[in-house]
């Protein structure tokens, strides 16, 4: 049996490095090895609230979750009915978004499926859904990145403005207006970037 050492919700406020077996994965499963996983605030919401968080499960305190969702990594092994889909030492990036209708994610929902831990299992449910998206690169922390550029790029495609008492949206920044940009760290340079690449 595989050990991973993991950051896990066990309660509010309750994160802890745990180390523990892995089960043999089943043969619609990933093992994978984790090898970088960006910090999102959105974890840091997950371990304020324990499971008063949507996304987290109520009985963490006997399955904690590990945390984690924007990473990356290599395919240890391979089920039975995924080898001629994916190889053992393939590089991957995981998307996270699921869309499920109970909002179980990696992350904060699964006790072997996240990215702040050595090792995980990829379940069946986000394989079906692609979230497993093979990565050509060995800079894994770009890889992570993917997930929160995904959701910057989002926004700008969804950014519109209106004229007083005129019910159309007119898509994209509004030409002559001002925009106010609120992002931190790595995530700034992303969206100045992004910003200077759309405005005329």
């Amino acid at each position: 049996m595989l050990q991973t050492t993991a950051a896990v919700i066990c309660g509010e406020k309750d994160v802890r490095l745990r180390t523990f077996d892995l089960p043999q994965i089943s043969d619609d499963e990933l093992l994978v090895k984790n090898i970088s996983n960006s910090i999102c605030l959105s974890t840091y919401k997950a371990a304020l609230l324990g499971s008063k968080h949507k996304r987290v499960p109520e009985n963490i305190d006997e399955v904690p979750v590990m945390t984690g969702h924007e990473y990356a990594g290599v395919i240890v092994e391979v089920g039975a009915n995924l080898r001629d889909k994916y190889k053992s030492g393939e590089p991957f990036v995981l998307q996270p978004a699921m869309g499920l209708p109970t909002g179980y994610s990696p992350g904060y929902s699964y006790e072997t499926f996240g990215g702040n831990a050595t090792y995980s299992i990829i379940p069946k449910v986000a394989i079906d859904l692609g979230c497993v998206l093979p990565y050509k690169s060995t800079y894994y922390a770009n890889a992570s990145l993917a997930e929160p550029m995904s959701c910057i790029i989002g926004a700008f495609h969804a950014s519109y403005h209106t004229t007083p008492y005129v019910y159309e949206h007119e898509m994209g920044i509004k030409e002559g207006g001002s925009l106010a940009l609120l992002a931190c760290a790595v995530l700034w340079v992303s969206v100045l970037s992004i910003t200077l690449s759309t405005v005329q």
